[in-house]
Protein backbone atom coordinates (compact mmCIF):
# COMPACT_ATOMS: atom_id res chain seq x y z
CA UNK A 1 0.00 0.00 0.00
CA UNK A 2 1.68 3.56 -1.17
CA UNK A 3 1.97 6.17 1.61
CA UNK A 4 -0.83 8.15 -0.13
CA UNK A 5 -3.43 5.64 0.38
CA UNK A 6 -2.31 4.94 4.11
CA UNK A 7 -2.91 9.14 5.08
CA UNK A 8 -5.70 9.38 2.90
CA UNK A 9 -5.34 12.87 3.08
CA UNK A 10 -8.62 13.68 1.22
CA UNK A 11 -11.18 11.35 3.13
CA UNK A 12 -9.83 11.85 6.77
CA UNK A 13 -9.25 15.68 6.91
CA UNK A 14 -11.39 18.97 5.91
CA UNK A 15 -9.09 21.97 7.26
CA UNK A 16 -5.76 20.82 6.04
CA UNK A 17 -4.48 18.53 3.34
CA UNK A 18 -1.30 16.04 2.87
CA UNK A 19 0.67 16.29 0.20
CA UNK A 20 3.98 13.45 -0.66
CA UNK A 21 6.55 15.28 -2.83
CA UNK A 22 9.58 12.64 -2.88
CA UNK A 23 10.99 12.69 0.58
CA UNK A 24 9.28 15.34 2.20
CA UNK A 25 5.18 15.03 3.31
CA UNK A 26 3.57 18.32 3.43
CA UNK A 27 0.95 19.26 6.25
CA UNK A 28 -1.23 22.04 4.54
CA UNK A 29 -3.10 24.56 6.87
CA UNK A 30 -6.25 24.68 4.56
CA UNK A 31 -8.39 27.23 5.79
CA UNK A 32 -7.20 29.79 3.92
CA UNK A 33 -10.52 31.94 3.61
CA UNK A 34 -9.80 32.37 7.20
CA UNK A 35 -6.20 32.92 7.23
CA UNK A 36 -5.54 29.80 8.16
CA UNK A 37 -6.72 30.09 12.22
CA UNK A 38 -6.04 27.24 14.30
CA UNK A 39 -9.70 26.08 15.07
CA UNK A 40 -10.46 23.04 17.19
CA UNK A 41 -11.60 21.15 14.36
CA UNK A 42 -8.15 22.44 12.20
CA UNK A 43 -5.74 21.47 15.88
CA UNK A 44 -7.33 18.09 15.90
CA UNK A 45 -6.66 17.04 12.22
CA UNK A 46 -3.25 18.21 12.66
CA UNK A 47 -2.62 16.23 15.74
CA UNK A 48 -4.21 13.24 13.49
CA UNK A 49 -1.83 14.10 10.72
CA UNK A 50 0.95 14.29 12.77
CA UNK A 51 -0.08 10.72 14.67
CA UNK A 52 -0.11 9.23 10.46
CA UNK A 53 3.46 10.69 9.20
CA UNK A 54 5.07 8.59 12.00
CA UNK A 55 4.77 5.46 10.36
CA UNK A 56 3.64 6.74 6.68
CA UNK A 57 4.62 9.20 4.11
CA UNK A 58 8.39 10.47 3.57
CA UNK A 59 11.42 10.52 6.26
CA UNK A 60 10.72 14.57 6.27
CA UNK A 61 7.26 16.29 7.29
CA UNK A 62 7.00 19.73 6.17
CA UNK A 63 4.35 22.33 7.62
CA UNK A 64 3.03 25.49 5.02
CA UNK A 65 -0.17 27.06 4.92
CA UNK A 66 -2.19 27.47 2.08
CA UNK A 67 -3.52 30.84 0.14
CA UNK A 68 -1.26 34.55 1.33
CA UNK A 69 0.35 33.28 4.38
CA UNK A 70 1.26 30.52 6.82
CA UNK A 71 -1.51 31.15 9.81
CA UNK A 72 -2.91 34.41 11.86
CA UNK A 73 -2.77 32.28 14.97
CA UNK A 74 -5.42 30.93 16.82
CA UNK A 75 -9.31 31.36 15.68
CA UNK A 76 -10.53 33.97 17.78
CA UNK A 77 -13.57 32.74 17.91
CA UNK A 78 -12.50 29.33 19.61
CA UNK A 79 -9.46 28.83 20.64
CA UNK A 80 -8.18 32.47 21.05
CA UNK A 81 -11.15 33.78 22.71
CA UNK A 82 -11.61 37.03 24.08
CA UNK A 83 -13.96 36.31 26.38
CA UNK A 84 -13.65 35.12 29.87
CA UNK A 85 -13.00 31.62 30.73
CA UNK A 86 -14.71 31.62 34.61
CA UNK A 87 -12.83 28.27 35.65
CA UNK A 88 -9.20 28.67 35.59
CA UNK A 89 -8.21 24.86 36.10
CA UNK A 90 -10.29 24.46 32.26
CA UNK A 91 -8.54 27.28 30.87
CA UNK A 92 -5.08 25.92 31.95
CA UNK A 93 -6.23 22.66 30.86
CA UNK A 94 -7.13 24.45 26.97
CA UNK A 95 -3.98 26.39 26.96
CA UNK A 96 -1.85 23.23 28.25
CA UNK A 97 -3.78 20.97 25.69
CA UNK A 98 -2.15 23.52 22.83
CA UNK A 99 1.15 23.46 24.13
CA UNK A 100 1.57 19.61 24.33
CA UNK A 101 -0.12 19.80 20.42
CA UNK A 102 2.76 21.70 19.65
CA UNK A 103 5.27 19.88 21.31
CA UNK A 104 4.28 16.26 19.27
CA UNK A 105 5.90 18.40 16.77
CA UNK A 106 9.10 18.22 19.12
CA UNK A 107 8.44 14.57 20.05
CA UNK A 108 7.75 13.25 16.97
CA UNK A 109 10.13 11.24 15.31
CA UNK A 110 11.11 12.81 11.64
CA UNK A 111 12.64 16.06 10.91
CA UNK A 112 9.64 18.71 10.95
CA UNK A 113 10.42 21.61 8.68
CA UNK A 114 8.28 24.85 8.59
CA UNK A 115 7.52 27.19 6.12
CA UNK A 116 6.44 31.00 6.31
CA UNK A 117 5.13 33.23 4.22
CA UNK A 118 2.76 35.84 4.09
CA UNK A 119 1.99 36.29 7.62
CA UNK A 120 2.69 34.03 11.13
CA UNK A 121 0.96 35.79 13.94
CA UNK A 122 0.55 34.29 18.04
CA UNK A 123 -0.88 30.63 18.58
CA UNK A 124 1.35 30.20 14.90
CA UNK A 125 4.70 31.14 15.91
CA UNK A 126 4.30 28.47 18.60
CA UNK A 127 3.88 25.74 16.60
CA UNK A 128 7.06 26.99 14.48
CA UNK A 129 9.37 27.20 17.37
CA UNK A 130 8.88 23.41 17.80
CA UNK A 131 10.10 22.61 14.58
CA UNK A 132 13.62 21.33 13.82
CA UNK A 133 14.44 23.70 10.78
CA UNK A 134 12.01 27.08 10.02
CA UNK A 135 12.42 28.75 6.43
CA UNK A 136 10.78 31.85 5.97
CA UNK A 137 10.04 34.56 3.19
CA UNK A 138 12.30 37.93 3.53
CA UNK A 139 8.98 39.89 3.69
CA UNK A 140 7.08 37.56 6.16
CA UNK A 141 5.42 39.04 8.85
CA UNK A 142 5.78 37.14 12.09
CA UNK A 143 5.07 38.64 15.62
CA UNK A 144 2.67 38.73 18.52
CA UNK A 145 -1.30 39.14 19.27
CA UNK A 146 -2.40 42.29 17.82
CA UNK A 147 -4.60 42.91 21.66
CA UNK A 148 -2.94 42.10 25.11
CA UNK A 149 -5.33 39.24 26.29
CA UNK A 150 -2.36 37.37 27.83
CA UNK A 151 1.08 37.44 28.15
CA UNK A 152 2.99 33.98 29.44
CA UNK A 153 2.15 31.97 26.77
CA UNK A 154 3.49 32.80 23.62
CA UNK A 155 7.00 34.74 23.76
CA UNK A 156 8.62 32.99 26.78
CA UNK A 157 8.50 30.30 24.21
CA UNK A 158 10.99 32.18 21.42
CA UNK A 159 13.03 32.93 24.33
CA UNK A 160 15.42 30.35 24.13
CA UNK A 161 15.93 31.22 20.11
CA UNK A 162 15.99 35.04 19.82
CA UNK A 163 17.39 35.58 23.85
CA UNK A 164 15.18 37.11 26.64
CA UNK A 165 15.62 40.72 25.98
CA UNK A 166 14.41 40.55 22.20
CA UNK A 167 11.30 38.38 23.44
CA UNK A 168 10.41 40.89 25.50
CA UNK A 169 11.23 43.57 22.88
CA UNK A 170 8.75 41.70 20.75
CA UNK A 171 6.20 40.68 24.02
CA UNK A 172 5.67 44.40 25.28
CA UNK A 173 4.11 45.79 22.28
CA UNK A 174 0.61 44.84 21.26
CA UNK A 175 0.83 43.50 17.55
CA UNK A 176 4.63 43.81 17.03
CA UNK A 177 6.36 41.67 14.29
CA UNK A 178 9.39 40.97 12.49
CA UNK A 179 10.05 40.45 9.11
CA UNK A 180 11.51 37.24 7.94
CA UNK A 181 15.33 38.34 7.55
CA UNK A 182 14.97 39.82 10.99
CA UNK A 183 13.24 36.39 12.19
CA UNK A 184 17.08 34.97 10.62
CA UNK A 185 19.18 37.79 12.48
CA UNK A 186 17.54 37.23 16.05
CA UNK A 187 17.57 32.75 15.31
CA UNK A 188 14.04 32.28 15.36
CA UNK A 189 14.40 31.08 11.75
CA UNK A 190 17.23 29.15 9.56
CA UNK A 191 16.91 30.72 6.23
CA UNK A 192 15.21 33.46 4.63
CA UNK A 193 14.45 33.18 1.21
CA UNK A 194 12.70 34.77 -1.86
CA UNK A 195 8.98 34.01 -1.25
CA UNK A 196 8.77 32.11 -5.02
CA UNK A 197 11.93 29.91 -3.81
CA UNK A 198 10.37 29.06 -0.53
CA UNK A 199 8.86 25.57 -1.06
CA UNK A 200 11.94 24.52 -3.29
CA UNK A 201 14.32 25.41 -1.12
CA UNK A 202 12.61 23.53 1.75
CA UNK A 203 12.33 20.35 -0.03
CA UNK A 204 15.90 20.54 -1.45
CA UNK A 205 17.00 20.62 2.19
CA UNK A 206 14.57 17.50 2.76
CA UNK A 207 16.27 15.49 -0.05
CA UNK A 208 19.47 16.03 1.80
CA UNK A 209 18.67 15.55 4.88
CA UNK A 210 16.52 12.09 3.55
CA UNK A 211 20.20 11.27 2.28
CA UNK A 212 21.21 9.87 6.62
CA UNK A 213 18.85 6.93 7.67
CA UNK A 214 16.23 7.73 9.57
CA UNK A 215 17.17 5.58 12.76
CA UNK A 216 20.08 8.01 13.08
CA UNK A 217 18.03 11.03 12.29
CA UNK A 218 16.16 10.28 15.22
CA UNK A 219 18.87 9.96 17.78
CA UNK A 220 20.28 13.12 16.08
CA UNK A 221 17.05 14.92 16.93
CA UNK A 222 16.62 13.05 20.30
CA UNK A 223 19.82 13.95 20.95
CA UNK A 224 19.97 17.78 20.58
CA UNK A 225 16.19 18.05 22.11
CA UNK A 226 17.48 16.58 25.28
CA UNK A 227 20.20 19.22 25.89
CA UNK A 228 17.63 21.87 25.42
CA UNK A 229 15.16 20.42 27.46
CA UNK A 230 18.41 19.95 30.29
CA UNK A 231 18.32 23.86 29.85
CA UNK A 232 14.16 23.72 30.91
CA UNK A 233 12.62 24.39 27.62
CA UNK A 234 9.61 21.78 27.91
CA UNK A 235 9.50 23.07 31.67
CA UNK A 236 9.30 26.40 30.34
CA UNK A 237 7.19 25.47 27.31
CA UNK A 238 4.53 23.81 29.53
CA UNK A 239 4.39 26.66 32.28
CA UNK A 240 3.29 29.02 29.71
CA UNK A 241 0.01 27.66 30.40
CA UNK A 242 -0.47 28.56 34.07
CA UNK A 243 1.01 31.95 33.53
CA UNK A 244 -1.69 32.78 30.69
CA UNK A 245 -4.56 31.43 32.94
CA UNK A 246 -3.45 32.94 36.00
CA UNK A 247 -3.21 36.94 33.77
CA UNK A 248 -6.79 35.81 32.01
CA UNK A 249 -8.34 36.58 35.66
CA UNK A 250 -6.55 39.91 36.22
CA UNK A 251 -8.87 43.38 36.14
CA UNK A 252 -6.51 44.51 32.80
CA UNK A 253 -7.57 41.82 30.74
CA UNK A 254 -11.07 42.13 31.92
CA UNK A 255 -11.19 45.90 30.86
CA UNK A 256 -9.59 44.93 27.32
CA UNK A 257 -11.89 42.28 26.78
CA UNK A 258 -14.89 45.18 28.14
CA UNK A 259 -12.84 47.18 25.00
CA UNK A 260 -13.34 44.82 22.46
CA UNK A 261 -17.18 43.79 23.45
CA UNK A 262 -17.63 47.66 22.86
CA UNK A 263 -15.90 48.63 19.84
CA UNK A 264 -15.88 45.22 17.91
CA UNK A 265 -12.58 43.41 17.19
CA UNK A 266 -11.68 44.92 13.94
CA UNK A 267 -11.46 48.61 16.07
CA UNK A 268 -9.97 47.21 19.06
CA UNK A 269 -7.10 46.49 16.74
CA UNK A 270 -6.74 49.55 15.35
CA UNK A 271 -6.54 51.29 18.56
CA UNK A 272 -3.59 49.27 19.34
CA UNK A 273 -2.14 49.96 16.14
CA UNK A 274 -2.58 53.63 16.23
CA UNK A 275 0.88 55.38 16.98
CA UNK A 276 1.51 57.19 19.80
CA UNK A 277 2.05 61.01 19.92
CA UNK A 278 5.12 61.94 22.39
CA UNK A 279 4.00 65.27 23.97
CA UNK A 280 7.34 65.53 26.32
CA UNK A 281 10.65 65.21 24.56
CA UNK A 282 14.01 64.31 26.35
CA UNK A 283 16.30 67.50 26.81
CA UNK A 284 18.63 66.76 23.93
CA UNK A 285 15.84 66.93 21.49
CA UNK A 286 14.49 70.60 22.66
Amino acid sequence: MTAVAETKPDAQFENLRIEHRGPISWIVLNRPDKANSLSNELLDEFSAALAALATSGGPVIGIRGAGKGFSAGYDIGQVGKVVADPDPVADRERLARNVNRFLAIWDHPKPVIAAVHGYCIAGATQLCVFTDVTYVARDAKIGEPAIPLGGGYIAPLWAPLVGPKRAKELAFVPGNSIDGTTAVEWGWANHAVDEQDLIGEVEALAARIARTPSDILRIKKLSINRTMEAMGVRTAAQGGAEMDALLHLSPSVAEVRRFVAEVGLKDAIAAYREPVELTDRPMAEK
